[in-house]
């Protein structure tokens, strides 16, 4: 049976990457002038959201987003999520509506035609860099400013695949103390068994998504922020654990 699946497993690979050019090529004119000016940013999300459910139709992944509370439009947030699979991106822009911007990996720019949008419209951070930290911390406060929220996986960085939830980075909690705007913390389900990192896995199926209540931050100060940053791991990791059925010791 196995002789069958790896075969499979390449051309599902292949036919991702695939999907992720397809879109970007159709809407390239328009996504050249999206990302012209920083206030535009709105009018490219609304892209980015259709190019998502493509990937994620075109896969055979039927999403589902459970949601406890919803995010008010013209409103600032930290979206945080476990981070588990290349799909995450996809779903994240299916999950939520209002315009973010993500602070991603800077690797990921290297990837074809994905690649350039990717460098110009996310804000990338080099985790071995002081340096860079810094600056992405700086361009996030910019953003906020400018009333987009921020979408971080605080993971920073997809876990081995025998680890359930890793430990969370204290970046996210500390922006959003800063500017005291609620956490919104969301669990993904399903991705790591429908796309993850590994090569040779994943199948058509169903992803859920919930979207838990948020988690204020008014009146917080930053000796708060691995109070906040815990509650928030908590949360997520409850809900995985639950969902799974399965004892992971070793994470605690």
């Amino acid at each position: 049976m196995a002789i069958f699946k790896y075969p499979f497993w390449v051309l599902y690979r292949v036919w991702f990457y695939i999907l992720v050019a397809l879109p970007i090529i159709v809407m390239f004119p328009i996504l050249i002038i999206s990302i012209s000016r920083e206030q535009w940013y709105p009018l490219f999300f609304k892209l980015a959201r259709i190019w998502s459910k493509f990937i994620l139709i075109g896969m055979g992944f039927g999403y589902k987003i459970k949601r406890e509370e919803i995010p008010v439009p013209n409103k600032s947030y930290m979206f945080v999520a476990n981070h588990t699979s290349m799909a995450d991106i996809m779903l994240m822009l299916v999950a939520v509506k209002n315009p973010f911007v993500f602070v991603g990996k800077q690797e990921l720019a290297k990837i074809p035609l994905f690649g350039f949008f990717y460098k110009r419209t996310c804000i990338l951070v080099d985790r071995s860099s002081a340096k860079s930290r810094q600056a992405v911390f700086l361009r996030a406060q910019r953003r906020l400013k400018q009333g987009v929220s921020i979408c971080i996986f605080p993971e920073g960085g997809v876990p081995e695949e025998h680890v359930l939830l890793d430990v969370f980075k204290d970046g996210a909690f500390r922006l959003a103390i800063n500017h005291q705007i609620p956490i919104v913390p969301i669990t993904f389900y399903d991705n790591k068994k429908r796309f993850s990192y590994t090569f040779l896995s994943g199948s058509p199926g169903k992803m859920r998504a919930k979207i838990h209540k948020f988690i204020p931050t008014t009146g917080l100060t930053i000796t708060d922020t691995k109070q906040l940053n815990e509650k928030t791991r908590n949360l997520i990791w409850d809900e995985l654990s639950l969902s799974t059925k399965k004892s992971y010791p070793n994470q605690e």
